[in-house]
């Protein structure tokens, strides 16, 4: 990804900067692998407003993820890098041998074409690549980790988000946050190999408040 400036025809836009969106290979979603995203505009269950000063947005379609990476041993291909307007990472359209298709959070350095693998014995440590963390070995960069085995990715889903592994402690393994912080998470649960992409997101400037109110919730 790159970040684009564009001409100073506003204040807003001239403090502004914008996604280039460069890495992405395709613009529609898999029909199959979206949901409708309802708009509640802050009303409870009898249409009356509750959260002040919801709504706007534009419409979005949900696309659902697989944090649980369970197509275990099944070899798949990233078919294309997809932007996801729900979340700051790119998603990747994966193609398993068995003729599903799900989506994956997509970490820094997988391209179209690369094949990838989720396992729950050792299998090797390339990007992209799921497994136990007990696994891996202590210093590699990981992303999607669960908290609880088989319950799906909880910790590093966002832009550019890492925590590294520093090794194991009985049933534990600790890992290390962006913030610092040393966490405990049993051995068993998956992660992902990689950095996630995109983490030049927290370089965009939104310029003014409006373009913000687009980005919201309705």
């Amino acid at each position: 990804m790159g970040i684009k400036k564009v001409k100073p025809t506003s204040p807003g836009r001239r403090s502004a900067t914008f996604d280039d969106f460069s890495d992405i290979t395709k613009t529609e979603p898999e029909k199959s692998l979206i949901v409708i995203r309802k708009g509640q505009a802050g009303r409870n269950n009898q249409g009356k407003i509750t959260v002040r000063h919801q709504g706007g947005g534009v419409k979005r379609y949900i696309r659902q993820l697989d944090f649980k990476r369970d197509k275990f041993d099944i070899p798949g291909k990233i078919m294309s890098i997809e932007y996801d307007p729900n979340r700051g990472a790119r998603i990747g359209l994966v193609n398993y041998k068995d003729g599903a298709k799900r989506y994956i959070i997509m970490p820094i350095g997988l391209k179209v074409g690369d094949e990838i693998l989720s396992s729950k014995n050792q299998i090797e440590i390339k990007t992209g690549n799921a497994m136990p963390i007990k696994f891996i070995l202590p210093g590699i960069g990981v992303n999607s980790l669960e908290l609880e085995p088989g319950r799906g990715a909880k910790i590093a889903r966002g832009a550019g988000n890492l925590v590294f592994v520093m090794g194991a402690l009985g049933n534990y393994a600790q890992i290390k946050l962006p913030s610092g912080e040393i966490r405990l998470v049993h051995k068993e649960c998956l992660c992902t190999v990689g950095q996630v992409s995109n983490p030049d997101r927290r370089h965009i400037t939104i310029g003014r408040a409006g373009r913000q109110r687009l980005l919201g919730s309705g």
